[in-house]
């Protein structure tokens, strides 16, 4: 398994990363154990949560069970130091998870006290938040998106307290590292700035959309992952199961996230359906599995720090690993190129 560095910590991760958002909807306790055993096994050392998961469905009754399951594995396996533990600050806008409450100083030592109470640790690897207080450009806002009402100095006072008390979460032990998520190049740039400036830990990482048919990260972020060693965390790289080719020709498989949530977060489209259809034909036109194809792509970007995936049960995760060492030929990666350009930004 190929190892990265996250930021400039000096921790090292796999490129791999499994992402546990199911884990007590979906996948219950027994499978998400099994997943866990697989993918350390197989060198995957970094999974991801966050104390607003499970979703499919998001809800009060089941909020911070993800968090829980994998915490009680850890405990359970007695495999805590093995494994880099990614969790997230949920911001606003969810009302059962503290009120729907900003990120701010006094919110995130209650939740870090939350999540590191539910997964029986001391300590989070990496602590992310989870989207800006301003809002985000992401899942599908960036049609729409407009800054102009934001107010830059208001930003960056609170970026300035949010650093003070994630360092004050460094001094104590309780965090290693701290990341982003759903963030622009503007405000990385400012946290990075304000970081360099004394007022807290330098990011280390962004978890962002990114996919053979989610590349907007290509361009300014993309530049400042590679300069300031920022590395991208990218979540959705199978599109929500589009590029598996699961859902061609209509399919909907039972107990796939379809299934249960009709438009998979805004990404199903007439043009997304004729996307995922061409580069599940340059997979097989290249005696690839397209969930190879679609994850190797992922890992072979420049920027990448570790490429997040999704798996509902053991068998797909089993399926995951058979491709962990994928690397594409020149003629495939001109193929997903001219088909970038023919259906670029499909949702």
């Amino acid at each position: 398994m190929k190892m990265n560095r996250l930021g400039r910590t000096g921790i090292e991760m796999s490129d791999l990363c499994l992402g546990t958002m199911t884990y007590g909807t979906q996948t219950d306790a027994a499978d998400a154990y099994a997943q866990m055993d697989m993918a350390l096994d197989a060198g995957i050392n970094i999974f991801d949560t966050a104390e607003m998961y499970p979703v499919n469905p998001l809800s009060a009754a089941t909020q911070g069970r993800s968090e829980e399951i994998v915490g009680a594995w850890a405990k359970d396996r007695g495999r805590r130091d093995d494994v880099l533990i990614a969790t997230k600050h949920s911001g606003n806008g969810i009302k059962y998870v503290r009120d729907g409450a900003d990120i701010t100083a006094a919110s995130i030592p209650q939740a870090i006290d939350g999540s590191l109470k539910r997964m029986q640790m001391d300590h989070i690897d990496l602590y992310q938040l989870h989207w800006p207080n301003r809002g985000s450009y992401m899942f599908r806002q960036n049609w729409t998106f407009d800054p102009s009402k934001q107010d830059p100095a208001k930003e960056k006072a609170n970026m300035v307290e949010v650093l003070e008390a994630l360092q004050a979460e460094v001094d104590k032990g309780r965090i290693r590292a701290f990341g982003l998520s759903n963030e622009s190049a503007w405000g990385t740039a400012q946290w990075l700035q304000l970081a360099d400036a004394g007022h807290g830990p330098r990011v280390a990482s962004i978890q962002n959309e990114y996919s053979l048919m989610c590349r907007m990260y290509d361009t300014d972020l993309a530049e400042l992952s590679v300069n300031e060693d920022v590395g991208l965390l990218a979540f959705s790289p199978l599109a929500t199961g589009l590029l598996t080719g699961k859902y061609m020709d209509g399919a909907v498989p039972e107990g796939s996230r379809k299934s249960i949530a009709s438009g998979l977060g805004g990404r199903e489209t007439e043009r997304a359906h004729a996307a995922a259809a061409a580069y599940v034909g340059i997979a097989h036109d290249h005696g690839l599995d397209p969930v190879h194809m679609a994850l190797a792509f992922c890992q072979a970007r420049p920027f990448m720090g570790s490429v997040i995936f999704g798996a509902t049960t053991a068998d797909q995760l089993a399926r995951i690993i058979e491709g962990k060492d994928v690397v594409l030929e020149a003629e495939t990666m001109q193929a997903i190129d001219k088909a970038h350009r023919a259906h670029a930004m499909p949702y």
